[in-house]
């Protein structure tokens, strides 16, 4: 990582000095120079000569100015020549470079501890003291979208998210493996649900047609302090899981938006197999065909109206009625009542559930069902 980060920055002090310079690393390598073919020679001299002692020493014609630790430093900073301007030189260049790798080294550390925070992978009690380190600000909200890539691609995704949010000290991008890339982003207290979904928006239209690359967003909801990203980038892979069994046409799918889908995600198999068996007593569902099926998809569309479905299929309503009489012989469930249109609505959504078996994230189940409501109507959980 220092040598591509060393090389970025002589590439282009290279076009302004008149010398050659460079970076070795504490076994004597160069590891960076203005004179690519020089990368990688040894200089096992300049170790014996104290050029890691922290003084500037000139060895074989070069000056050379260690930097990094203070007590033990890790490269030095080479320049042709021995005068008073290559001497010059290297003392600016060392000093620049020292800076610039502790900031890169701040926002690698503030990566790797945010990415720990996300994966569960560091102590509770230790998440506040490394953020106070780090100078987070823990007051601020945050939100976690979850890039998913999911087509094959040349495209470095994540160097493309990092352009797109170049802000360090409040976004923060981090490889969660090769196909899933976790965006943090700082936003207002009060951020509307549609706003993170129009940025969302940006990011798959960017991918798409500057990039030719696919990939869906998972949007978790809006926490406060650092500890609560967890939850955030949890709700965020839910959100990605549960849309491909429900939402598989859409690419930008929020957990606040998942309904009653992300309670169904959340219970165990056996029970959703019960559930089936009780609603479907006289017969299986798989005993209705295609035409009944997309019959009761358009029913529910039209929000239970037999005259509006009817119209819409182009069929006389007594054919839909015809219809929604043998599902009832099939179920006993009348689906022109609200409350047995309910319980067919669920038993679908259930069986399509049970049919992709999705990746389970845990998540707390109490957090889960505040926003939802009880099937007695008695009100919020």
């Amino acid at each position: 990582m220092p040598n591509r980060l060393f090389q970025g920055i002589i590439n282009q002090m290279r076009e302004v000095l008149d010398r050659t310079i460079g970076v070795v690393d504490e076994s004597g390598t160069v590891i960076a120079c203005s004179e690519l073919g020089q990368i990688g020679e040894a200089r096992k001299g300049i170790i014996s000569a104290g050029v890691f002692s922290g003084a500037q020493i000139c060895v074989d014609n070069c000056t050379y100015k260690a930097f990094g630790n203070s007590v033990h430093p890790d490269y030095a900073v080479f320049v042709d020549g021995t005068d008073d301007m290559s001497k010059h030189y290297a003392d600016i260049i060392a000093v620049s470079l020292d800076q610039i790798k502790q900031n890169n080294d701040e926002k690698f550390d503030r990566s790797n501890f945010v990415k720990n925070v996300i994966l569960d992978n560091i102590l509770p009690g230790d998440i506040y003291i490394k953020s106070r380190e780090l100078h987070f600000n823990n007051d601020a909200s945050r939100v976690v979208f979850l890039i998913r890539v999911t087509q094959d691609t040349d495209v470095s995704v994540y160097d493309v998210i990092q352009n797109f949010f170049p802000d360090k000290t409040k976004d923060l991008v981090i490889d969660i493996n090769e196909k899933d890339i976790a965006l943090v982003k700082e936003v207002r207290p009060n951020v509307d649900s549609k706003d993170l979904e129009k940025l969302a928006r940006s990011i798959c239209d960017t991918l798409s047609t500057e990039f030719y690359c696919n990939a869906v967003v998972g949007i978790g909801t809006r926490v406060t302090g650092i500890k609560d990203l967890a939850h955030s980038f949890k709700e965020a892979q839910v959100a990605l899981e549960v849309g491909k069994v429900f939402d598989t046409e859409k690419s930008i799918i929020s957990y606040e938006n998942l309904g009653i889908a992300r309670l169904i995600y959340q219970l165990p198999t056996t029970l959703c197999d019960m559930f089936l068996k009780e609603v479907f007593k006289r017969g299986s569902i798989d005993s209705l065909d295609q035409e009944t099926l997309f019959t009761i998809q358009k029913f529910f569309e039209n929000n239970l109206n037999v005259s509006e479905t009817s119209r819409k299929l182009f069929v006389h309503r007594n054919t839909l009625v015809y219809r929604l009489e043998k599902i009832k012989k099939l179920t006993g469930l009348d689906l022109r009542e609200f409350d047995d249109a309910i319980v067919f609505k669920v038993a679908l959504m259930v069986n399509k559930y049970l049919d992709s078996s999705p990746i389970k994230y845990k998540r707390h189940l109490r957090h889960l069902l505040v926003p939802l409501f009880c099937l007695d109507k008695s009100g919020p959980i």
